[in-house]
Protein backbone atom coordinates (compact mmCIF):
# COMPACT_ATOMS: atom_id res chain seq x y z
CA UNK A 1 0.00 0.00 0.00
CA UNK A 2 1.28 3.44 -0.71
CA UNK A 3 2.17 5.72 2.02
CA UNK A 4 0.76 9.26 1.77
CA UNK A 5 3.88 11.26 2.39
CA UNK A 6 3.29 14.56 2.82
CA UNK A 7 5.44 16.98 1.21
CA UNK A 8 6.33 20.74 1.89
CA UNK A 9 5.23 22.51 -1.37
CA UNK A 10 4.02 19.83 -2.87
CA UNK A 11 0.63 19.90 -4.43
CA UNK A 12 -1.48 18.16 -2.08
CA UNK A 13 0.29 20.12 1.03
CA UNK A 14 -0.92 23.34 -0.66
CA UNK A 15 -4.15 22.76 -1.38
CA UNK A 16 -4.83 21.24 2.16
CA UNK A 17 -3.05 23.94 3.95
CA UNK A 18 -5.01 26.73 1.66
CA UNK A 19 -7.92 24.24 2.36
CA UNK A 20 -7.75 24.50 6.19
CA UNK A 21 -6.71 28.08 6.42
CA UNK A 22 -9.93 29.15 4.41
CA UNK A 23 -11.72 26.93 6.74
CA UNK A 24 -10.07 29.11 9.98
CA UNK A 25 -10.13 32.14 8.77
CA UNK A 26 -13.98 31.47 7.55
CA UNK A 27 -14.47 30.07 10.88
CA UNK A 28 -13.03 32.34 13.00
CA UNK A 29 -14.31 35.44 11.32
CA UNK A 30 -18.24 34.00 11.62
CA UNK A 31 -16.79 33.38 15.15
CA UNK A 32 -15.60 36.85 15.70
CA UNK A 33 -19.15 38.27 14.47
CA UNK A 34 -20.93 35.99 16.44
CA UNK A 35 -19.34 36.67 19.67
CA UNK A 36 -19.83 39.96 18.69
CA UNK A 37 -23.49 40.29 17.82
CA UNK A 38 -24.48 37.98 20.24
CA UNK A 39 -22.26 40.40 23.09
CA UNK A 40 -23.69 43.38 21.86
CA UNK A 41 -27.40 41.87 21.95
CA UNK A 42 -27.17 40.85 25.94
CA UNK A 43 -25.47 43.97 27.09
CA UNK A 44 -27.70 46.05 24.95
CA UNK A 45 -30.79 44.03 26.76
CA UNK A 46 -29.15 44.89 30.16
CA UNK A 47 -28.19 48.39 29.88
CA UNK A 48 -31.85 49.23 28.17
CA UNK A 49 -33.76 47.53 31.10
CA UNK A 50 -31.40 48.77 33.86
CA UNK A 51 -31.91 52.21 32.73
CA UNK A 52 -35.67 51.42 32.18
CA UNK A 53 -35.70 50.55 36.08
CA UNK A 54 -33.72 53.17 37.18
CA UNK A 55 -35.83 56.27 35.34
CA UNK A 56 -39.15 54.24 36.15
CA UNK A 57 -37.92 53.65 40.29
CA UNK A 58 -36.84 57.41 40.09
CA UNK A 59 -40.00 58.53 38.75
CA UNK A 60 -41.37 56.74 41.69
CA UNK A 61 -39.41 57.62 44.31
CA UNK A 62 -39.07 61.57 43.53
CA UNK A 63 -41.92 63.01 44.28
CA UNK A 64 -41.82 61.90 47.93
CA UNK A 65 -38.77 64.40 48.58
CA UNK A 66 -38.77 67.73 49.10
CA UNK A 67 -36.76 70.23 47.53
CA UNK A 68 -34.07 71.38 48.12
CA UNK A 69 -32.60 67.97 49.55
CA UNK A 70 -29.81 67.64 52.43
CA UNK A 71 -27.72 64.84 52.85
CA UNK A 72 -30.05 62.94 54.78
CA UNK A 73 -32.39 63.57 52.03
CA UNK A 74 -30.15 62.37 49.40
CA UNK A 75 -29.08 59.28 51.31
CA UNK A 76 -32.90 58.46 51.90
CA UNK A 77 -33.45 58.69 48.20
CA UNK A 78 -30.69 56.36 46.94
CA UNK A 79 -31.61 53.87 49.41
CA UNK A 80 -35.07 53.95 47.97
CA UNK A 81 -33.85 53.58 44.39
CA UNK A 82 -31.31 50.74 45.32
CA UNK A 83 -33.73 48.83 47.44
CA UNK A 84 -36.58 48.61 44.14
CA UNK A 85 -34.05 47.38 41.50
CA UNK A 86 -33.26 44.34 41.34
CA UNK A 87 -29.77 43.08 43.06
CA UNK A 88 -29.99 46.34 44.97
CA UNK A 89 -26.92 47.91 43.37
CA UNK A 90 -25.23 50.76 44.45
CA UNK A 91 -26.92 54.17 43.99
CA UNK A 92 -25.37 57.28 44.47
CA UNK A 93 -27.47 60.84 44.95
CA UNK A 94 -26.20 63.98 43.61
CA UNK A 95 -27.47 67.61 44.53
CA UNK A 96 -25.19 70.76 43.28
CA UNK A 97 -22.25 69.63 46.17
CA UNK A 98 -24.33 66.94 48.65
CA UNK A 99 -23.69 63.77 47.41
CA UNK A 100 -25.63 60.45 49.25
CA UNK A 101 -25.24 56.79 48.36
CA UNK A 102 -26.74 53.80 49.08
CA UNK A 103 -23.83 52.30 50.27
CA UNK A 104 -21.41 54.57 51.89
CA UNK A 105 -18.21 52.19 51.40
CA UNK A 106 -18.55 51.77 48.38
CA UNK A 107 -16.06 53.35 46.06
CA UNK A 108 -17.63 55.68 43.90
CA UNK A 109 -14.58 56.32 41.19
CA UNK A 110 -17.07 54.30 38.94
CA UNK A 111 -19.22 57.01 38.40
CA UNK A 112 -16.84 58.87 36.08
CA UNK A 113 -16.54 62.74 35.49
CA UNK A 114 -17.61 62.13 31.91
CA UNK A 115 -20.79 60.28 32.61
CA UNK A 116 -21.80 63.10 35.39
CA UNK A 117 -20.59 66.03 32.59
CA UNK A 118 -22.82 64.24 29.82
CA UNK A 119 -25.47 63.73 32.08
CA UNK A 120 -25.29 67.51 33.48
CA UNK A 121 -25.00 68.88 29.92
CA UNK A 122 -27.87 66.56 27.95
CA UNK A 123 -30.51 66.03 30.96
CA UNK A 124 -30.90 62.84 29.67
CA UNK A 125 -30.36 59.93 30.82
CA UNK A 126 -26.85 58.35 30.21
CA UNK A 127 -25.07 55.24 30.73
CA UNK A 128 -21.13 54.03 31.01
CA UNK A 129 -19.37 50.16 31.14
CA UNK A 130 -16.34 50.80 33.20
CA UNK A 131 -13.89 48.23 34.74
CA UNK A 132 -13.22 47.87 38.23
CA UNK A 133 -10.67 46.02 39.68
CA UNK A 134 -10.89 43.49 36.90
CA UNK A 135 -14.56 43.68 36.72
CA UNK A 136 -17.79 45.16 34.18
CA UNK A 137 -19.76 47.31 35.80
CA UNK A 138 -22.61 49.35 34.03
CA UNK A 139 -23.42 52.64 35.45
CA UNK A 140 -26.52 54.58 34.55
CA UNK A 141 -26.90 58.51 35.48
CA UNK A 142 -29.92 60.16 35.27
CA UNK A 143 -31.45 63.36 36.29
CA UNK A 144 -34.18 64.21 38.58
CA UNK A 145 -36.64 66.80 36.75
CA UNK A 146 -39.79 68.62 37.47
CA UNK A 147 -43.17 68.47 35.31
CA UNK A 148 -42.46 70.28 32.33
CA UNK A 149 -39.15 69.00 31.78
CA UNK A 150 -36.92 71.92 34.11
CA UNK A 151 -34.06 70.27 35.40
CA UNK A 152 -33.98 70.27 39.72
CA UNK A 153 -30.22 69.96 39.90
CA UNK A 154 -31.31 66.51 41.45
CA UNK A 155 -28.95 63.71 39.58
CA UNK A 156 -29.15 59.89 40.41
CA UNK A 157 -26.33 57.30 39.34
CA UNK A 158 -26.74 53.38 39.56
CA UNK A 159 -23.76 51.28 39.23
CA UNK A 160 -25.04 47.43 38.71
CA UNK A 161 -22.25 44.71 37.87
CA UNK A 162 -21.74 43.12 34.57
CA UNK A 163 -19.68 40.33 35.65
CA UNK A 164 -22.68 37.80 34.74
CA UNK A 165 -23.08 38.70 31.01
CA UNK A 166 -19.79 38.57 31.01
CA UNK A 167 -19.38 35.30 32.12
CA UNK A 168 -22.51 34.44 29.72
CA UNK A 169 -20.40 35.41 26.46
CA UNK A 170 -17.59 34.36 28.00
CA UNK A 171 -19.23 30.96 28.26
CA UNK A 172 -20.46 31.12 24.55
CA UNK A 173 -16.99 32.35 23.85
CA UNK A 174 -15.18 29.02 25.05
CA UNK A 175 -18.06 26.87 23.32
CA UNK A 176 -16.57 28.71 19.80
CA UNK A 177 -13.25 27.66 21.04
CA UNK A 178 -14.01 24.26 21.89
CA UNK A 179 -15.85 24.11 18.48
CA UNK A 180 -13.22 24.78 16.42
CA UNK A 181 -10.61 22.16 16.50
CA UNK A 182 -13.15 19.42 15.26
CA UNK A 183 -14.35 22.59 12.67
CA UNK A 184 -10.40 22.30 11.21
CA UNK A 185 -10.36 19.20 11.41
CA UNK A 186 -13.02 18.16 9.36
CA UNK A 187 -11.76 20.69 7.10
CA UNK A 188 -8.03 19.02 7.15
CA UNK A 189 -10.10 15.44 6.00
CA UNK A 190 -12.03 17.23 3.30
CA UNK A 191 -8.89 18.95 1.84
CA UNK A 192 -7.42 15.74 1.62
CA UNK A 193 -10.47 13.70 0.14
CA UNK A 194 -10.77 17.47 -2.44
CA UNK A 195 -7.24 17.41 -3.27
CA UNK A 196 -6.78 13.76 -3.89
CA UNK A 197 -10.09 13.94 -6.55
CA UNK A 198 -7.74 17.13 -7.68
CA UNK A 199 -5.00 15.57 -7.71
CA UNK A 200 -5.96 12.07 -9.09
CA UNK A 201 -5.80 13.00 -13.01
CA UNK A 202 -2.91 15.67 -12.19
CA UNK A 203 -0.77 12.51 -11.22
CA UNK A 204 -1.99 10.47 -14.48
CA UNK A 205 -1.53 13.16 -16.40
CA UNK A 206 1.84 13.22 -15.30
CA UNK A 207 2.52 9.70 -15.50
CA UNK A 208 1.29 9.98 -19.20
CA UNK A 209 3.76 12.62 -19.84
CA UNK A 210 6.90 10.51 -18.22
CA UNK A 211 5.71 7.57 -20.74
CA UNK A 212 5.75 9.72 -23.57
CA UNK A 213 9.28 11.40 -22.94
CA UNK A 214 10.33 8.00 -22.67
CA UNK A 215 9.70 7.19 -25.63
CA UNK A 216 6.00 5.63 -25.47
CA UNK A 217 4.40 7.51 -28.27
CA UNK A 218 1.01 5.37 -27.20
CA UNK A 219 1.11 6.99 -23.83
CA UNK A 220 -2.17 8.75 -23.23
CA UNK A 221 -4.15 9.95 -20.63
CA UNK A 222 -7.67 8.82 -19.71
CA UNK A 223 -9.99 11.66 -19.94
CA UNK A 224 -12.91 11.90 -17.45
CA UNK A 225 -15.83 14.95 -17.10
CA UNK A 226 -15.70 18.10 -19.05
CA UNK A 227 -13.56 19.99 -16.71
CA UNK A 228 -10.80 22.20 -16.82
CA UNK A 229 -8.69 19.08 -16.18
CA UNK A 230 -10.56 16.74 -18.59
CA UNK A 231 -10.04 19.24 -21.33
CA UNK A 232 -6.02 19.27 -20.21
CA UNK A 233 -6.08 15.73 -20.60
CA UNK A 234 -7.75 15.67 -24.05
CA UNK A 235 -5.69 18.20 -25.28
CA UNK A 236 -2.69 16.40 -24.34
CA UNK A 237 -3.83 13.23 -25.69
CA UNK A 238 -3.84 15.58 -29.22
CA UNK A 239 -0.26 16.81 -28.49
CA UNK A 240 0.73 13.00 -28.43
CA UNK A 241 -1.35 12.13 -31.66
CA UNK A 242 0.30 14.88 -33.47
CA UNK A 243 3.84 13.58 -32.23
CA UNK A 244 3.44 10.15 -32.94
CA UNK A 245 2.24 11.42 -36.70
CA UNK A 246 5.62 13.38 -36.56
CA UNK A 247 8.05 11.10 -35.24
CA UNK A 248 6.57 8.08 -37.59
CA UNK A 249 6.95 10.12 -40.45
CA UNK A 250 10.12 11.06 -39.38
CA UNK A 251 11.36 7.27 -38.83
CA UNK A 252 9.54 6.50 -42.84
CA UNK A 253 12.17 9.26 -43.95
CA UNK A 254 14.94 8.30 -42.24
CA UNK A 255 14.33 4.81 -43.04
CA UNK A 256 13.78 5.03 -46.68
CA UNK A 257 17.03 7.47 -46.55
CA UNK A 258 18.52 4.71 -45.21
CA UNK A 259 17.67 2.21 -47.73
CA UNK A 260 18.46 4.11 -50.79
CA UNK A 261 21.41 5.05 -49.27
CA UNK A 262 22.32 1.45 -48.83
CA UNK A 263 20.88 0.72 -52.08
CA UNK A 264 22.42 2.93 -53.98
CA UNK A 265 25.85 2.00 -52.41
CA UNK A 266 24.88 -1.86 -53.51
CA UNK A 267 24.30 -0.84 -56.59
CA UNK A 268 27.79 1.21 -56.69
CA UNK A 269 29.88 -2.05 -55.88
CA UNK A 270 29.38 -4.10 -59.43
CA UNK A 271 30.04 -1.30 -61.47
CA UNK A 272 32.99 -0.46 -59.14
CA UNK A 273 34.86 -3.48 -59.07
CA UNK A 274 35.00 -3.55 -62.90
CA UNK A 275 36.07 0.20 -63.01
CA UNK A 276 38.39 -0.67 -59.73
CA UNK A 277 40.04 -3.44 -62.46
CA UNK A 278 39.92 -0.86 -65.24
CA UNK A 279 41.61 1.57 -63.26
CA UNK A 280 44.10 -0.87 -62.21
CA UNK A 281 45.14 -1.93 -65.55
CA UNK A 282 45.53 1.39 -66.73
CA UNK A 283 47.79 2.40 -63.64
CA UNK A 284 50.07 -0.43 -64.60
CA UNK A 285 50.47 0.72 -67.88
CA UNK A 286 50.62 4.77 -67.57
CA UNK A 287 54.41 4.53 -67.69
CA UNK A 288 54.05 2.73 -71.49
CA UNK A 289 51.57 6.12 -72.32
CA UNK A 290 52.03 9.84 -72.87
CA UNK A 291 52.56 12.12 -69.84
CA UNK A 292 48.89 13.48 -70.22
CA UNK A 293 47.64 9.89 -70.55
CA UNK A 294 49.81 8.65 -67.87
CA UNK A 295 48.46 11.45 -64.92
CA UNK A 296 44.90 10.97 -66.35
CA UNK A 297 45.14 7.49 -65.76
CA UNK A 298 46.69 7.84 -62.39
CA UNK A 299 43.80 10.44 -61.27
CA UNK A 300 41.28 7.96 -62.98
CA UNK A 301 42.71 5.03 -61.35
CA UNK A 302 42.91 7.30 -57.32
CA UNK A 303 39.36 8.69 -57.78
CA UNK A 304 37.98 5.04 -58.54
CA UNK A 305 39.73 3.77 -55.46
CA UNK A 306 38.07 6.96 -53.45
CA UNK A 307 35.05 6.10 -54.44
CA UNK A 308 35.48 2.62 -53.48
CA UNK A 309 36.52 3.13 -50.29
CA UNK A 310 33.38 5.72 -49.47
CA UNK A 311 30.95 3.60 -51.08
CA UNK A 312 32.48 0.52 -48.41
CA UNK A 313 31.76 3.40 -45.73
CA UNK A 314 28.83 4.36 -46.86
CA UNK A 315 27.53 0.62 -46.51
CA UNK A 316 29.05 -0.03 -43.52
CA UNK A 317 27.60 2.68 -41.72
CA UNK A 318 23.92 1.82 -43.42
CA UNK A 319 24.50 -1.52 -41.52
CA UNK A 320 25.04 0.44 -38.39
CA UNK A 321 22.34 2.17 -38.86
CA UNK A 322 19.48 -0.36 -39.83
CA UNK A 323 20.93 -2.41 -37.19
CA UNK A 324 22.08 -5.04 -38.96
CA UNK A 325 25.87 -4.96 -38.11
CA UNK A 326 26.78 -7.90 -36.11
CA UNK A 327 29.58 -8.59 -33.50
CA UNK A 328 31.60 -11.71 -33.98
CA UNK A 329 33.60 -11.79 -30.92
CA UNK A 330 35.93 -14.28 -29.76
CA UNK A 331 39.04 -14.15 -27.55
CA UNK A 332 41.75 -12.20 -28.80
CA UNK A 333 45.63 -11.83 -28.69
CA UNK A 334 45.55 -7.81 -29.05
CA UNK A 335 48.92 -7.20 -29.10
CA UNK A 336 49.24 -9.72 -32.46
CA UNK A 337 45.77 -8.44 -34.22
CA UNK A 338 47.33 -4.72 -34.01
CA UNK A 339 50.32 -5.40 -35.11
CA UNK A 340 48.56 -7.46 -37.99
CA UNK A 341 46.81 -3.95 -38.57
CA UNK A 342 49.89 -2.39 -39.04
CA UNK A 343 51.62 -4.44 -41.44
CA UNK A 344 48.94 -5.39 -43.50
CA UNK A 345 48.43 -1.85 -44.38
CA UNK A 346 52.48 -0.92 -44.70
CA UNK A 347 52.57 1.50 -41.72
CA UNK A 348 55.37 -0.40 -39.40
CA UNK A 349 58.01 1.76 -39.57
CA UNK A 350 55.97 4.81 -39.39
CA UNK A 351 54.55 4.28 -36.31
CA UNK A 352 55.81 3.38 -33.01
CA UNK A 353 53.70 0.51 -31.75
CA UNK A 354 54.13 -0.31 -27.58
CA UNK A 355 51.97 -3.25 -27.59
CA UNK A 356 52.57 -5.53 -24.75
CA UNK A 357 52.41 -9.22 -24.93
CA UNK A 358 49.45 -11.31 -23.01
CA UNK A 359 46.88 -8.90 -23.46
CA UNK A 360 43.78 -10.55 -24.41
CA UNK A 361 40.03 -9.79 -24.68
CA UNK A 362 36.72 -11.03 -26.48
CA UNK A 363 36.08 -8.50 -29.77
CA UNK A 364 35.78 -8.57 -33.11
CA UNK A 365 39.22 -8.49 -34.65
CA UNK A 366 37.81 -7.43 -37.85
CA UNK A 367 35.93 -4.15 -36.16
CA UNK A 368 39.17 -3.62 -33.60
CA UNK A 369 41.41 -3.61 -36.78
CA UNK A 370 38.72 -1.20 -38.32
CA UNK A 371 38.73 1.13 -35.52
CA UNK A 372 42.72 1.22 -35.23
CA UNK A 373 43.21 1.73 -38.52
CA UNK A 374 40.48 4.71 -39.13
CA UNK A 375 42.14 6.24 -35.75
CA UNK A 376 46.31 5.91 -37.05
CA UNK A 377 45.04 6.21 -40.56
CA UNK A 378 43.52 9.89 -39.85
CA UNK A 379 46.75 10.39 -37.39
CA UNK A 380 49.20 9.72 -40.26
CA UNK A 381 46.79 11.87 -42.69
CA UNK A 382 46.32 14.86 -40.71
CA UNK A 383 49.29 15.03 -37.70
CA UNK A 384 52.84 14.98 -37.38
CA UNK A 385 55.29 12.17 -36.68
CA UNK A 386 55.87 10.38 -34.57
CA UNK A 387 52.24 8.56 -34.37
CA UNK A 388 52.20 5.99 -31.56
CA UNK A 389 50.17 2.99 -30.27
CA UNK A 390 50.11 2.11 -27.11
CA UNK A 391 48.02 -0.96 -25.39
CA UNK A 392 47.43 -1.30 -22.14
CA UNK A 393 44.77 -2.68 -20.33
CA UNK A 394 42.85 -3.34 -16.91
CA UNK A 395 40.98 -5.99 -14.99
CA UNK A 396 37.76 -4.75 -17.04
CA UNK A 397 38.93 -3.84 -19.97
CA UNK A 398 41.67 -2.73 -22.62
CA UNK A 399 42.78 0.46 -24.09
CA UNK A 400 43.99 1.59 -27.64
CA UNK A 401 46.07 4.86 -27.23
CA UNK A 402 46.93 6.75 -30.79
CA UNK A 403 48.94 9.60 -30.57
CA UNK A 404 50.62 12.21 -32.46
CA UNK A 405 52.51 15.07 -32.20
CA UNK A 406 50.66 17.62 -34.88
CA UNK A 407 48.89 20.88 -33.90
CA UNK A 408 46.15 18.45 -32.92
CA UNK A 409 42.72 19.21 -32.96
CA UNK A 410 40.76 22.55 -32.84
CA UNK A 411 38.88 23.00 -29.65
CA UNK A 412 35.66 23.43 -31.02
CA UNK A 413 36.50 20.10 -33.26
CA UNK A 414 36.65 17.80 -30.41
CA UNK A 415 32.82 17.85 -29.75
CA UNK A 416 32.69 17.00 -33.64
CA UNK A 417 35.43 14.88 -34.82
CA UNK A 418 32.72 11.86 -34.45
CA UNK A 419 30.36 13.23 -36.65
CA UNK A 420 29.48 11.99 -40.12
CA UNK A 421 31.52 14.06 -42.77
CA UNK A 422 33.54 16.49 -40.43
CA UNK A 423 36.37 17.80 -41.79
CA UNK A 424 38.30 20.11 -39.28
CA UNK A 425 39.56 22.12 -42.12
CA UNK A 426 36.08 23.11 -43.98
CA UNK A 427 38.60 24.86 -46.47
CA UNK A 428 39.63 21.27 -47.54
CA UNK A 429 36.13 20.20 -49.04
CA UNK A 430 38.53 17.24 -50.89
CA UNK A 431 40.75 15.11 -48.83
CA UNK A 432 42.13 11.10 -49.30
CA UNK A 433 39.47 10.72 -46.27
CA UNK A 434 36.02 10.92 -46.46
CA UNK A 435 34.97 12.20 -43.08
CA UNK A 436 33.47 8.70 -41.98
CA UNK A 437 36.77 7.03 -40.77
CA UNK A 438 36.32 8.48 -36.75
CA UNK A 439 32.59 7.58 -37.54
CA UNK A 440 32.52 4.35 -37.80
CA UNK A 441 35.56 3.69 -35.38
CA UNK A 442 33.06 5.16 -33.10
CA UNK A 443 30.32 2.46 -34.10
CA UNK A 444 32.31 -0.29 -34.00
CA UNK A 445 33.32 1.12 -30.17
CA UNK A 446 29.96 1.36 -29.62
CA UNK A 447 29.26 -2.41 -30.84
CA UNK A 448 31.80 -3.40 -28.11
CA UNK A 449 29.87 -1.29 -25.48
CA UNK A 450 33.02 0.52 -25.34
CA UNK A 451 34.10 4.13 -26.06
CA UNK A 452 36.53 6.58 -28.04
CA UNK A 453 37.50 9.87 -26.62
CA UNK A 454 39.69 12.56 -28.38
CA UNK A 455 41.50 15.25 -26.67
CA UNK A 456 44.87 17.23 -27.19
CA UNK A 457 47.88 16.79 -25.65
CA UNK A 458 49.74 19.33 -23.09
CA UNK A 459 52.05 21.24 -25.27
CA UNK A 460 54.41 21.38 -22.37
CA UNK A 461 53.98 17.26 -22.82
CA UNK A 462 54.90 17.34 -27.02
CA UNK A 463 51.16 18.16 -28.05
CA UNK A 464 49.71 16.46 -30.46
CA UNK A 465 45.79 14.87 -31.29
CA UNK A 466 45.31 11.91 -28.65
CA UNK A 467 42.37 9.02 -29.27
CA UNK A 468 41.82 6.78 -26.70
CA UNK A 469 39.49 3.47 -27.29
CA UNK A 470 38.56 1.83 -24.47
CA UNK A 471 36.85 -1.58 -24.71
CA UNK A 472 36.12 -4.39 -22.31
CA UNK A 473 37.54 -7.22 -21.83
CA UNK A 474 33.97 -8.95 -22.50
CA UNK A 475 31.36 -7.48 -25.24
CA UNK A 476 27.98 -7.06 -23.97
CA UNK A 477 25.49 -9.51 -25.03
CA UNK A 478 21.77 -8.83 -26.48
CA UNK A 479 20.56 -10.24 -22.62
CA UNK A 480 22.44 -7.50 -21.03
CA UNK A 481 25.28 -10.04 -20.46
CA UNK A 482 28.83 -9.78 -21.39
CA UNK A 483 30.70 -12.42 -23.10
CA UNK A 484 31.87 -14.26 -19.73
CA UNK A 485 28.07 -13.98 -18.44
CA UNK A 486 28.33 -11.26 -16.26
CA UNK A 487 25.43 -8.86 -15.85
CA UNK A 488 26.38 -5.52 -17.72
CA UNK A 489 25.05 -2.18 -18.11
CA UNK A 490 22.47 -1.76 -21.18
CA UNK A 491 23.62 1.20 -23.65
CA UNK A 492 26.77 1.97 -25.99
CA UNK A 493 29.77 3.76 -25.35
CA UNK A 494 30.24 8.11 -25.65
CA UNK A 495 32.52 10.15 -26.47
Amino acid sequence: MKRFRPRLGGLRARLVIAFVLVALISTVTATALAYRESRTAVLARTQDAFQTDVRDRVDSVAPDFDMPPDVRTLTAMADSVSSGLSGAPLVVTRYHDLTASSDGLADRTRITPELRSSVRSSGRTRFQRVEYRGRPYLVVGTPVTYEGGRVSGLEVFAVTSLLAEQEHTDALLDSVRGGLPPVLGLAAVLALLAAGTVLRPVRELGRATRRLADGDLDSRAEVKGRDELARLAADFNTTADALRASVTGLRDQEARARRFVADVSHELRTPLTAMTMVATVLDEDAAQLPSDAARAARTVSDETARLARLVEDLMEMSRFDSGAARLDAAETDLARTLRGTLELRGWTGQVAARLPEGIRAVVDRRRVDVAVANLVGNALRHGEPPVTVTLSATADGVTVEVTDRGPGLPPDALDQVFDRFYKADSARTRSEGSGLGTAIALENARLHGGTIEAANRPAEKGGGAVFTLRLPRHPRQPGGQDGAGRETAAGGGVR
